[in-house]
């Protein structure tokens, strides 16, 4: 007999299924200058995310855009 526990249970596996699927994927040789702003990209950020095309500012710039905030 399924229960309300049991209901939530799966609620909660199928959202962080979907939160960890978009998480982005790098792969292949990383970038020494960012993409955006063109700084040189720190090699322990390199190493450390294969595949990396921006540095973490504009990163992170990226990121709040795509999650719909605005900077004023």
């Amino acid at each position: 007999m399924v229960d309300i526990a049991d209901l939530a249970d799966e609620a909660i596996e199928e959202s962080l299924n979907r939160s960890i699927a978009q998480i982005p994927r790098y792969t292949g040789i990383s970038a020494k200058e960012c993409e955006e702003c063109s700084e040189e990209i720190p090699e322990g950020r390199r190493n450390a995310v294969k595949g990396v095309k921006l540095c973490v500012g504009c990163a992170e710039r990226v990121a709040l855009v795509k999650g719909g905030v605005r900077r004023g």
